[in-house]
């Protein structure tokens, strides 16, 4: 089977690109900008091949492309002018150069963002959400046009983790180590939200299950990646547990004195960020993850995370006779 992984030097993509290459046989074609910044060994086995190139000039591998048996499709933009180019237009247009007969499956990757709790779009993501995500919204508005249309499976991931000193940290994890900077004053406020999250090694397996058992034409072929539903003063918890912080109470962290603070120090949050603290619960129906299909999970909860992270726990000391 003949594969292409676009986005491979990314933070999924590097999860992805080392369990394909390590964990099966696959003919594999890995699609960098940068070769070097792609820290996984394409030297394990054989067939594998790292192309060198990116989504402006996906033309010049058409002949290649009319020739793979699954895309994933992984590489993205966050930000800039080229956004809607290269995250909408040449993703049609690399869609648009596999070969309906030839390609069984086509795992694109969207964002959790862009849906609402029942994943039916939200109509905001698309009005009011940022740069990323209203590119995201509009690919998705696209693909059921398209003569692959059958043949695309679209993963939704939530918060995405991951990272290492062989792989490029995801934002959100990123900025773990100065949460817990903040956990001490944190700790003594009560928030009304709720999120999922997922690390790119639970993505990895997932994706590499998808590829061998592709859903039926009759089942759905859309997915929101994610652990377990995690309310904020779970994640509070969890953490000041993890880091032996003690709680001696919590003032409720209301919507008004939210919006009331905003005023005073003159915050300035853009529609997208207002949204989001009126919405609160970006969480979703029937989510997934390796567990769903009978496969270990990596990093299933928060303290999972941190210790992952390398940030240190902190135990109480054992009083010794």
């Amino acid at each position: 089977m003949r594969i292409l992984i676009t986005g491979a030097s990314g933070c999924i993509g590097h999860y992805l690109s080392e369990a394909l290459i390590q964990e099966t046989d696959y003919e594999l074609y890995l699609l960098v900008r940068n070769p070097k910044k792609l820290q996984v060994d394409t030297q394990y086995r054989p067939g594998v091949t790292v192309l060198q190139g990116d989504m402006h000039g996906i033309e010049q591998f058409a002949d290649l492309l009319k020739t793979v048996d699954v895309a994933v499709l992984a590489a993205t933009v966050w930000g800039g002018a080229d956004i809607f180019e290269i995250n909408v237009n040449k993703t049609i247009e690399l869609l648009n150069l596999l070969d309906p007969a030839r390609c069984q499956q086509v795992i694109y990757f969207s964002t959790a963002s862009v849906l609402d709790r029942h994943h039916n779009l939200l109509k905001e993501a698309g009005e009011i959400g940022t740069d990323y995500i209203r590119s995201k919204y509009e690919c998705l508005q696209q693909l059921s046009k398209l003569a692959i249309a059958p043949q695309i499976t679209v993963l939704f991931p939530t918060l995405v983790l991951g990272g290492d000193a062989q792989k490029p940290y995801s934002h959100l994890s990123a900025g773990l180590p100065e949460v817990t900077k903040w956990i001490n004053l944190i700790r003594f406020f009560q928030a009304d939200g709720s999120f999922h999250f997922i690390h790119g090694r639970d993505i990895a397996p997932v994706v590499q299950y998808l590829i061998g058992n592709p859903p039926d034409r009759n089942q759905s072929r859309s997915f929101v990646l994610g652990q377990k539903r995690l309310t904020v003063n779970q994640a509070v918890d969890e953490v000041c547990a993890y880091l032996n912080k003690k709680v001696y109470f919590r003032t409720p962290l209301s919507l008004s004195l939210a919006n009331l603070l905003i005023v005073l120090f003159r915050i300035q949050m853009a529609a997208w960020d207002r949204f989001c603290l009126n919405y609160r619960h970006f969480t979703y129906e029937n989510i997934i993850n390796p567990a769903s299909f009978g496969l270990p999970n990596y990093c299933a909860t928060l303290s999972d995370v941190l210790k992952i992270s390398g940030i240190p726990g902190r135990y109480p000391e054992v009083k010794r006779n």
